[in-house]
Parts: structure tokens; C-alpha cells; sequence
């Protein structure tokens, strides 16, 4: 990838820093919501599970509770997703071609101009 000017270089790492902000925000929310509803659903299993945890009583909880078993699934799914992917760009850095896509969106957020609801973040 060419050498960007650094004005551009700080606002895609602006953008890349609101990126990953707004992944933890939507985990951290799910856990607010599904989270809480998945907990609340499994509550007569789990206080069986702190007397006598067996697999066959966390597949039992499981089987004959979809819904709140769904919702932590997917809590724990998009968290382990979340922590995945910033693990992966702290190790080994952006991939050219995420670096690509945030130039393109800060281009266009600049293009845009304070209309754009990222403007004043990513201009500051």
C-alpha cells in the first residue's frame, strides 16, 4: 500500500478507533439485553447447577430451553468474534485490505462534510 499523507493516516486510525468502540458497545449491549434474558431464562438450571452440575444437566437446560440458551449462545459467539477480531489487528496489524475499506470510508465521510454524522470525529 503507498505512503498516505499523515492527516489522512490519523482519521482512518480515528475511524478504525470508533470501529472498534462501537463492536464493544454492541457486545456489551447484547449482554444488557439477550444476555440478561438468557440468564433469567436458565435461572431454575443454574441454581440446579450450583448443587449438582452434570453435562447431562447443562444438555438438559440446553435442550428445553432454546430461546435463552440461543440468546447466550449468541452473546458468547459475538464476544468471542469481537475479541477475535481486534486480537488478530493487535498481533499482526490491519490487513491492506481493511485499511483500504476505512481510506474509502473516511474519503467519503470527507466528501460528505459535516453532514456526515462521523464528521466531527473524524476531522478533530
Amino acid at each position: 500500500m503507498t505512503e498516505l499523507d499523515p492527516n489522512l493516516n490519523r482519521q482512518i486510525k480515528k475511524l478504525h478507533q470508533i470501529t472498534v468502540y462501537m463492536r464493544w458497545l454492541t457486545v456489551v449491549l447484547c449482554w444488557l439485553t439477550l444476555g440478561i434474558f438468557g440468564i433469567w431464562g436458565l435461572r431454575n438450571e443454574i441454581s440446579l447447577w450450583f448443587d449438582y452440575f452434570t453435562w447431562s444437566a447443562v444438555r438438559y437446560a440446553i435442550h428445553f430451553n432454546p430461546l435463552p440458551s440461543f440468546c447466550l449462545a449468541f452473546c458468547v459467539g459475538i464476544t468471542v468474534s469481537v475479541l477475535v477480531w481486534q486480537s488478530r489487528n493487535i498481533i499482526w496489524g490491519l490487513p491492506d485490505k481493511e485499511k483500504y475499506l476505512l481510506q474509502q470510508k473516511v474519503k467519503r465521510i470527507l466528501a460528505t462534510g459535516s453532514s456526515h454524522p462521523l464528521w466531527k470525529f473524524i476531522v478533530e
